[in-house]
């Protein structure tokens, strides 16, 4: 719609549903050079808009603190109108809290719509019984769907964060390595997640590590990166980094996320749960591999771009269990996860890699 030059867009949450918008949002950046977007999210969460386009402002709003509650909301507002005159808000999130600013959004005349969440359908593929297991319509797509609705239709005009004349030199990374050396192989494994219903067992994953290093030592140029975050996580990938030479970890090093989008984004393969690991991969533009577990890509939340020969997973009965992976396994067991073989996750890197290797 021309008359509108400026677009208000939120999304808070976590972090792999703000990578998931990056998307659907650079598209219609592209597609609309003369409108200005404003993409308001948390704080942490800005400095994964890397290379955005120039009509593009990210906005972090900390709104557990200087903007909490109904009256920081309402502040949170009025400073956004202020500031930026938003001709119409996309609530690309739909929660209480991004109602209550379309609410003031709407009470200063500004037009607002919200992204559609298919809970109900969801609940019917995660419930214990009567499952009705079919793949629902993709977040990606929902989130086009709300872009849509504003009368902005986004196009797809978005490869990767380093598509067109934005590269990821080397110099981007170069406090976590030098550069990549010619011929060398660069691996990811991103092993944890927010919820233990997608973790895979980190004893399995040792094995998948095992045999990389015995890939090394017979002569095989590879380097294996770990990515996770929090102490316990630290200490289990500091003690892989310590056990097998050919794996560095990055878990508390605190480089950012240019700095690790740049590196992911130079890997040949990246293993990643259900996770926001995951995402980041997609939008950098690793080939990625993904692990499921209680969770399933029929939810929605799947990688951008990936595809169902990159995914492993297990055909259960009980599965999906979760949407998100909170709900804890009624089986006792969480068989989904530890009956997936390391040498199949093993060989899955090997096809990514082209060594021609199998067990």
């Amino acid at each position: 719609m021309a008359e509108r030059k400026t677009v208000l867009l939120a999304r808070f949450s976590a972090l792999g549903d703000v990578a998931m918008t990056v998307p659907a949002v650079y598209s219609v950046c592209r597609s609309y050079p003369g409108v200005h977007f404003v993409f308001v999210t948390r704080p942490v969460m800005t400095s994964i808009f890397v290379c955005a386009p120039p009509n593009l402002t990210v906005v972090g709003a900390d709104i557990k603190k200087e903007y909490a509650g109904v009256a920081g909301l309402r502040r949170l507002v009025g400073n956004i109108v202020a500031k930026y005159r938003p001709d119409i808000f996309v609530d690309l999130h739909n929660v209480l809290r991004t109602r209550i600013m379309s609410v003031f959004l709407r009470l200063k005349g500004i037009p607002t719509v919200r992204i559609c969440k298919p809970r109900a359908k969801r609940r019917e593929l995660t419930r214990r019984r009567d499952k009705v297991v079919l793949p629902l319509v993709t977040q990606h797509e929902y989130y086009r769907e709300a872009l849509r609705q504003g009368g902005f239709e986004p196009g797809d005009r978005f490869d990767n964060l380093y598509g067109g004349p934005c590269q990821a030199p080397s110099a981007q990374f170069a406090a976590v390595s030098a550069p990549k050396p010619e011929g060398q192989r660069w691996v990811g494994i991103a092993p944890f997640a927010a919820h233990e219903g997608k973790v895979y067992p980190p004893q399995l994953m040792e094995k998948v590590l095992a045999r990389l290093q015995a890939d090394a030592d017979g002569g095989a140029d590879i380097r294996v990166f770990l990515f996770g975050g929090g102490k316990s996580e630290q200490a289990v990938l500091d003690d892989w980094a310590d056990k097998y030479p050919c794996v560095v970890s990055l878990a508390g090093k605190r480089y950012g996320f240019p700095a690790e989008l740049a590196l992911i984004n130079h890997l040949d393969v990246i293993v990643t749960m259900d996770s926001a690991n995951m995402h980041l991969a997609a939008i950098a533009g690793a080939p990625t591999v993904s692990i499921w577990g209680a969770t399933h890509p029929y939810c929605g939340f799947k990688g951008w771009r990936q595809t169902d020969s990159d995914t492993i997973q297990l055909a259960m009965e009980c599965r999906p269990c979760s949407v998100f992976g909170s709900k804890p396994c009624f089986r006792g067991d969480r068989l989904c996860m530890t009956a997936i073989k390391p040498e199949l996750i093993y060989n899955k890197i090997i096809d990514k890699l082209a060594l021609g290797r199998r067990i």
